[in-house]
């Protein structure tokens, strides 16, 4: 490719909490689409929570140049090392600063106040130092005033120990940088644009300020809601509020830096303009399946048994709970249907034996089955229905993979599933469904919608022939290639642009 420095490095991506220590949608996106684009040379800052070594259970690609391991988790301090008190009491200023109002401006006076300091502090020389301690407490009294504050100390320590991690670590240079979410890995590819000049983009497969604000809300963790008066004449800020308005902040910031900011689909592109996102900055760009592989693979229509399948990881997120009691519910209609889980029973021991004591109580261990991590390709020919219950997704690629081998989907309304499904409403060419939209943990909808499939065999061949047709139009893999190399080639192509201080 004409246009990168073939001495250098050409893609930098950011990456956090995925690659390469999970397997999983994002890890598997990110392999392709390195896979497929050899000319390109990567790198790849991974971002981990601890100092753990963790076992690396993706190899990557020959052109990945370099693969660096970021840990959010302060290490120890430098004793006896000692800073001008005055740079610190601006430091803890600018880091509070930024905390509240986000901005690249802001962003930029935190990393030249730590140019300043010498030598580079550690973490931790920064969040135990007496002047920045002392106006981390002065704040936490000003905003939080009915908060624990020991709660309040670990959240920002967590919170600023990120930031802080992302923003001395040693990162690569490179042409252009990618990031893969916001959070961390979008505040390190906001200091690659402030200090190298170099475009940045993102690729957002969920919506990672939405995901952590679920989880933040949900956690038992925090430990620090407050209970005074009635609920709704209750608006006094609590630990859960700066979590969630720091998540925003940094979220904010990234965007600020990216350009393009892409999503999977319409629906989470319009989420981030309602985040902070520039609309003109806004693209689309959906997930992809090999489509010349699942041509090849041919279907078996007639069998003893008729099958429906979860393809997933044994985890709550995918609420297999459901599926089971959807099957019992259909087991109770007829009996010649097998359901299969297909995918790791390991991540989540105790839901896993949670998920099979319930089989066991519905007493049909005789049709469902836990067939653990299989070769997709090996069952898809005797699949006749997919079934996804999942509570959260983006684009779940399972249904695009059955898709192109002509299986129709059962599936929760989540994500992109009702555009994957029943199709854009701008594309006038997508005729009827490709499969069935049900409600969230809904047994007796999801068995209603799988029994109306499988006790209809022209409907289910119907559906499935759509959303092959769509798949092939819409998400051919070799056309997110083909996206991807081009955006980047343009983008390394483009003059450095200095960041200009405000």
């Amino acid at each position: 490719m004409s246009g990168y420095d073939q001495d250098g490095l050409d893609v930098c991506v950011i990456v956090e909490g995925a690659y390469p220590f999970l397997v999983g949608g994002v890890s598997s996106w990110l392999q392709d689409l390195i896979e497929n684009l050899p000319d390109v040379r990567f790198a790849i800052v991974a971002i981990k929570a601890g100092n753990d070594v963790l076992e690396r259970r993706i190899k990557p690609p020959d052109n990945v140049m370099i693969l660096q391991e970021l840990s959010l988790t302060p290490g120890p301090g430098r004793p006896g090392t000692h800073y001008d008190s005055s740079l610190m009491e601006q430091l803890a200023w600018e880091l509070l600063d930024f905390m509240d109002n986000g901005g690249l401006g802001r962003l930029a006076r935190v990393l030249d106040t730590l140019h300043d300091l010498s030598p580079q502090p550690a973490i931790d020389d920064v969040l135990t130092h007496p002047v920045v301690f002392a106006s981390l407490t002065r704040h936490f009294e000003r905003t939080l005033p009915l908060s624990s504050f020991h709660h309040f100390f670990w959240a920002l320590r967590t919170l600023l120990g990120g930031l802080l991690a992302t923003l001395l670590a040693p990162f690569p240079r490179a042409k252009v940088y990618h990031t893969i979410s916001t959070g961390f890995a979008g505040l390190l590819a906001a200091r690659a644009r402030i200090e190298t000049g170099r475009p940045t983009l993102i690729t957002e497969h969920g919506i990672y300020l939405l995901e952590r604000q679920i989880e933040i809300m949900m956690a038992d963790w925090i430990g620090d809601r407050i209970a005074i008066g009635l609920p709704f004449a209750n608006d006094t800020p609590d630990l859960r509020d700066l979590w969630c308005r720091v998540f925003s902040v940094y979220a904010r910031t990234c965007y600020a830096a990216c350009n393009p900011i892409i999503a999977l689909y319409q629906a989470n592109s319009l989420i981030q303009a309602r985040l902070g996102a520039a609309p003109a900055s806004l693209a689309v760009i959906p997930n992809g399946v090999d489509l010349e592989r699942f041509a090849a693979i041919r279907r078996q229509d007639h069998h003893e048994l008729l099958t429906v399948a979860l393809i997933g990881r044994v985890v709550p997120i995918k609420d297999i709970e459901t599926f089971i009691r959807a099957a019992a519910i259909i087991l109770s209609h007829r009996a010649d249907v097998m359901f299969e889980v297909l995918g790791p029973v390991d991540e989540d021991l105790g839901y896993a034996e949670e998920c099979r004591d319930l089989v066991r109580l519905l007493n049909i261990g005789h049709r469902f089955d836990f067939a653990g991590r299989v070769q997709i390709d090996d069952w898809l020919p005797v699949i006749d229905v997919i079934v996804l219950t999942s509570l959260s997704e983006a684009q779940p690629l399972v249904i695009l993979e059955a898709g192109a081998c002509g299986i129709p989907s059962v599936a929760s309304n989540v994500g992109s599933c009702r555009e994957m499904l029943e199709g854009r409403p701008s594309d006038s060419n997508d005729g009827e469904p490709g499969g069935i939209i049900t409600p969230l943990r809904c047994p007796e909808e999801t068995a209603r919608a799988i029994l109306r499939l499988l006790d209809d065999e022209d409907l289910r061949r119907r559906m499935g022939a759509t959303l092959r047709a769509r798949v092939r139009r819409l998400y051919d893999r070799d056309s997110l290639h083909h996206r991807y190399a081009a955006l980047y080639e343009t983008l390394a192509c483009a003059a450095s642009q200095p960041f200009v201080r405000e």
